[in-house]
């Protein structure tokens, strides 16, 4: 009977894993698909914003990522799948950013009509020096290695093959595993654009009839990034200091575009623990180069800078990385643009 019960415990443990992978472990921002448009499933909300600007009228977006859910912490559930399984279209950032694409793509099956973009291709990527330690989004599928970054690339063009595309969806990282690349692209008006000319194309692909009303609302929010470029580019100029300490390493493409230097607590993931000797080094730095204050976010918890900053004898300030919103920033109105006005603004306070 005992020799019964384990061969029965091996059966069902396996297929618990797969239910719970199936299932994922977060809720879905939801959304349905509607005749008559051009669906449009996004991963996260700045690329939600951008193409629903875009959009406009034409289209159905349905962001999978929640209110006040930090998307290194999400997977998707199966109904995402299905939901996604039926648009014309799905943008994510790639990247590295959302571990599980592979497995969700593979998921809707051959015969899903979708098309998917990876709306970062054409940035010029930033590579973490060695190995940060961090599984940033991973999921249960631990460090990507080259072979199986290779074989995301691969599963995409496969894909898209299917959809009638011809490949050019597929993952731009090449042979450098994801967790050494930044995926923090849009928190860069610069980088933001590329993301929204991406989107803009990916639109007319899919939906040639309404070219001109995707490009003339492609053209509205290029400027309005144009713009805020350019503000970002004189303010920052004009500041004394150029060294920041923030609490996740999520600046990268902000700092090389404005000619700034970050410092993070944490590493490319939000939910990795630093060690001690470098919170000390920290400590040490910011007192040697008279900073004043130490950014954290809202969608991750604020303890360790914090800690820091109170190590150091110093403030703490909001340097949002625009991952999504909150539900008090939902309920205001806030937007990409404003949250990116006020980092401007707390970045020129930080570095007087």
């Amino acid at each position: 009977m005992a020799l019964y019960i384990k061969r029965g415990l091996k059966l069902i443990f396996p297929l618990a894993a797969v239910l719970v992978l199936m299932v994922g472990c977060g809720k879905s921002a939801g959304g349905e698909i509607v005749e008559g448009k051009v669906n449009v499933v996004t991963s996260f909300y700045p690329i939600y914003e951008f193409a629903t600007a875009i959009g406009g009228e034409d289209a159905n977006v349905i962001n999978l990522l929640p209110v006040g859910v930090e998307p290194h912490d999400w997977t998707p559930r199966s109904q995402d799948i299905l939901n996604t399984s039926k648009a014309q279209l799905f943008l994510y950032n790639g990247a590295g950013l959302e571990g599980w694409a592979p497995n969700f793509l593979k998921g809707m099956g051959k015969d899903a009509a979708v098309k998917t973009v990876e709306v970062s291709q054409g940035i010029d990527l930033i590579y973490a020096e060695g190995d940060d330690g961090h599984d940033h989004g991973h999921g249960d599928e631990g460090t990507e290695t080259e072979a199986t970054h290779e074989e995301h690339g691969a599963d995409e063009e496969h894909h898209d093959e299917e959809a009638g595309g011809d490949g050019a969806d597929s993952s731009q990282a090449g042979d450098v595993p994801a967790h050494h690349i930044d995926p923090h692209t849009w928190v860069s008006p610069k980088s933001a654009k590329i993301i929204a000319e991406n989107i803009k194309n990916s639109y007319i692909e899919v939906d040639p009839a309404h070219k001109e009303n995707y490009e003339a609302r492609y053209t509205e929010l290029s400027q309005k990034l144009d713009a805020l470029d350019a503000k970002f580019t004189e303010e920052l100029s004009k500041t004394a200091k150029k060294e920041i300490v923030v609490s996740h390493q999520a600046f990268g493409y902000l700092c090389r575009d404005y000619g700034l230097t970050q410092h993070a607590i944490m590493g490319l993931s939000p939910e990795a623990e630093p060690r001690a000797q470098d919170l000390v080094a920290l400590s040490k730095m910011v007192k040697e180069e008279d900073i004043k204050y130490i950014f954290f976010e809202e969608l991750v918890s604020d303890k360790l800078a914090k800690t820091l900053a109170g190590e150091a004898g110093v403030e703490t300030l909001v340097l949002n990385p625009v991952e999504g919103l909150t539900k008090e920033q939902q309920k205001a109105g806030d937007n990409y643009f404003t949250l990116m006005e006020n980092n401007l603004q707390n970045l020129i306070l930080a570095l007087q």
